[in-house]
């Protein structure tokens, strides 16, 4: 038996990385999960993942910022597990530069996927939920504790130089996190969001300037960070190292769990005790 045995997850870019260990965290706990990534390989990879664990997955291939994409995403957890429980926000990248540098496009891009995206997502899902918890009610039967998990990160919540887009864009996040906590409280939705210290995945491991790069519909945008930055960045953390994503999806795991019912509209800051 597993804790989340019965329940539907959604994730967002989760064919690598944290958003993949959220997905394999999921399913291992007995949610059936829909798996999104940009790409259909990776995300491919992932269902094939979960089902050799002995869960429950199908993908959702496409950009979060497409038009129609969320109704989509929602539509998959709907037409193939019959319903939608968790909701995990989860896609993102990094486009930086000192603002003086940044175009608008780069400020829109960013934008639109760590916040728009999210918006556009739990928009999609209202209706979806709103019919379930009404068919509860008139069978008098319980409504269950739905869960919204959205990803921030503590450039969001104090700010990083180079990034004035994303760091606005998940700080925009908790704001709609804390907004939709107060409007959904009344379906017995909590919702809550993971803001991220420095966890290792492939868009900081890869030494900028080394040509470490990352596609996005066509775009080559520059990740990684200075392995000698990286190792000043670690000895500022207080457990001595950066997470790793199977530590960063374990946070959002937490508020998945039953026992967090009664914990909504809270940032939980996943950071080895380093906050800003």
């Amino acid at each position: 038996m597993g804790t989340l045995d019965g329940k539907v997850a959604i994730v967002s870019g989760s064919g690598r990385g944290i958003g993949r260990e959220i997905a394999l965290k999921l399913a291992g706990e007995g949610a059936k999960v829909v798996v999104n990534d940009l790409d259909a390989d990776p995300a491919a990879e992932t269902v094939a993942a979960v089902e050799a664990a002995g869960g429950q997955a199908v993908s959702c291939v496409g950009s979060v910022t497409e038009e129609g994409f969320a109704e989509r995403f929602v539509q998959t957890a709907v037409d193939e597990f019959g319903g939608l429980d968790i909701i995990i926000n989860n896609a993102g990248y990094t486009w930086d530069s000192v603002i003086q540098k940044m175009s608008d496009e780069q400020w829109d891009a960013i934008l639109d996927v760590h916040l728009k995206a999210p918006f556009r997502i739990l928009r999609a899902a209202q209706p979806v939920i709103a019919s379930a918890v009404k068919q509860a009610k008139a069978a008098g039967e319980p409504v269950p504790c739905r869960k919204v998990v959205n990803i921030s990160s503590l450039a969001g919540t104090g700010g990083n130089a180079g990034q004035a887009n994303y760091s606005s864009g998940k700080a925009g996040v908790i704001g709609l996190t804390k907004a939709l906590a107060k409007e959904w409280g009344r379906y017995n939705v909590t919702v809550n969001a993971v803001a991220f210290g420095l966890i290792k995945t492939r868009l900081t491991e890869a030494p900028a300037g080394t040509g470490g790069t990352i596609d996005v519909q066509g775009k080559e945008i520059k990740v990684g960070v200075n392995p000698n930055l990286l190792a000043a960045m670690e000895q500022m953390v207080p457990l001595g190292r950066g997470g790793t994503p199977a530590e960063a999806a374990g946070a959002v795991y937490l508020l998945c769990l039953p026992e967090s019912d009664y914990i909504s509209a809270q940032t939980l800051v996943c950071g080895g005790g380093f906050s800003i």
